[in-house]
């Protein structure tokens, strides 16, 4: 856990989880403590020292870690799962090689602690799609699954063999407000309440059926701020953990925005990321994370859209105005 006076590195700051987790860091530690960093500048990170970088060099991470006495690392730069099948080597070697040079960077005692998010993505069309367990079959689909499974168990490697306290979750889709959609298959849910907003009406590329796990971003940021927080004894996983929030599908959320847009309307047309989604898990058991951490979700599904539709409507009619 970094004390007031040491330096946390965000790489990959401009994304949809990069947005909120430097808010929220920089309110525990102070802006000049929060150092943001991705390949291209962003009007939203403003507010703390940044720094370009591309993730795959590792030199100028090492510069960046030495220059500003950097002793945590949130490594949140990766290619999602449906950018990542329309460019698949590079996705494998973004998602893979930056991974690689960060648990270096620790393994050579630069920095002390990592965070790095893993994601329901591991899991595949074998694993058991109810209440899926933290233990179980994991046989991912996608370049992007593929590449977070085989992170998971480098994280685990480093844990065991050089003592590297890296710590992870496996996040399922993620909906908040503050950032635009970023290439993912569960998108469609953050998606949606813009549409509604704007036009009253979505044509969604996942079938009405199709449940996945979901969770509102509020909850994914403590999650992940309380995972690196947790004494480290109490972190018995150094893979990756199961994290749950709400399960539904679209028909489910599209009802709820009908309840505070009436004349929302929403229709299917399910393309390539129909299949993506349909080898994933419909729900999450994350009892592990309970039980080690006391981890606990905030968000219901009346709660979740109620939040996106309050804080999206003025946003929307202030860009419009």
């Amino acid at each position: 856990m970094a004390g007031t006076n040491q330096k946390i590195l965000i790489i990959g700051a401009g994304g949809q989880i990069g947005v909120e987790l430097t808010e929220n860091l920089s309110k525990m530690y102070g802006n000049e403590n929060v150092i943001t960093s991705d390949i291209k500048e962003s009007e939203s990170l403003k507010s703390n020292p940044f720094e370009k970088l591309d993730a795959l060099d590792k030199n100028a991470l090492y510069e960046i870690v030495k220059r500003h006495d950097i002793k945590q690392v949130y490594h949140l730069a990766a290619l999602l799962s449906a950018t990542g099948e329309q460019k698949p080597a590079f996705a494998w070697k973004l998602n893979m090689e930056s991974l690689f040079h960060v648990l270096d960077l620790a393994k050579e005692k630069h920095i002390q602690q990592i965070y790095w998010p893993s994601s329901i993505a591991v899991f595949g069309p074998t694993t058991p799609r109810e209440n899926t367990p933290q233990y179980t079959i994991m046989e991912p689909s996608t370049v992007y699954g593929i590449s977070k499974q085989a992170g998971e168990r480098w994280c685990e490697w480093y844990f065991k063999k050089h003592q590297v306290d890296v710590r992870s979750l496996r996040y399922p889709g993620l909906i908040g407000w503050k950032s635009a959609p970023g290439g993912g298959t569960t998108d469609y849910a953050v998606h949606i309440f813009h549409e509604a907003l704007k036009k009253g009406s979505y044509e969604c590329f996942l079938s009405e059926t199709t449940s996945l796990p979901m969770m509102h971003m509020e909850d994914a940021i403590r999650a992940t701020i309380e995972i690196m927080h947790a004494p480290s004894e109490k972190i018995k996983i150094r893979g990756s953990y199961n994290l749950s929030g709400i399960s539904f599908n679209p028909a489910e959320i599209a009802r709820e925005i009908n309840k505070h847009i009436q004349k929302f309307t929403i229709s299917y047309k399910p393309d390539f990321r129909q299949a993506i989604a349909d080898s994933w898990p419909k729900s999450i058991d994350d009892s592990s994370a309970q039980q080690d951490w006391g981890w606990k979700t905030k968000y219901d599904l009346p709660g979740l859209v109620n939040n996106m539709l309050t804080n999206l409507r003025p946003l929307i009619e202030f860009s419009r105005s």
